[in-house]
């Protein structure tokens, strides 16, 4: 039997070898294997974590990867984790760019990239409803994020100005 922090580090390692756009596409299967399939954490936790990591200045997925290892298996987990989200994706961009540049010309090239913007949108937009989901347990959260969704998208409001709303609704006890 494996300890959790090398079955979470192990995991990490493959989702991050596999995402497309970024480490945040493959937060719903991360969610999926720490909160639902092994209980280490509750979605409350787990969307704390995130909120956490997207509020400071820096490699965000690291630092929640971090997290998570660390509930999951103190410093030593946090440390596997951290260098399970970066290390495999840091090799293969390493040998995909130097393919990549050796056949800048190739008439392929054009087509891989107008193929990966639908799949990059929509593990995007997945993780994004999985997120809501777990920050949302009630019917006003869910309601204040479809709300601060359409206003980000119907507004050229600066966003921190919504920040700064939801931290002031939530500071307040509102929901």
């Amino acid at each position: 039997m494996t300890s959790p922090s090398l079955a979470l580090s192990a995991h990490l390692a493959l989702l991050s070898s596999i995402s497309f756009g970024g480490f945040p596409t493959v937060l719903p299967a991360v969610r999926n294997f720490v909160v639902g399939t092994h209980g280490w954490m509750t979605d409350r936790q787990f969307a704390d974590f995130f909120a956490m990591a997207q509020s400071i200045p820096g490699p965000n997925m690291i630092l929640m990867m971090s997290l998570v290892g660390w509930k999951v298996g103190g410093f030593p987990g946090a440390v596997a984790s951290a260098l399970a989200t970066f290390g495999p994706p840091c090799a293969i961009y390493f040998a995909a760019y130097r393919l990549w540049d050796r056949f800048r010309n190739a008439p392929w090239q054009r087509i891989v990239r107008l193929g990966l913007v639908p799949v990059t949108m929509g593990l995007v937009i997945a993780s994004g409803a999985v997120m809501a989901r777990a920050a949302d347990p009630g019917w006003r959260p869910a309601a204040l994020t479809i709300a601060a969704a359409a206003i980000m998208l119907g507004t050229r409001l600066n966003p921190l100005w919504l920040l700064a709303a939801g931290g002031a609704i939530g500071g307040l006890g509102l929901l």
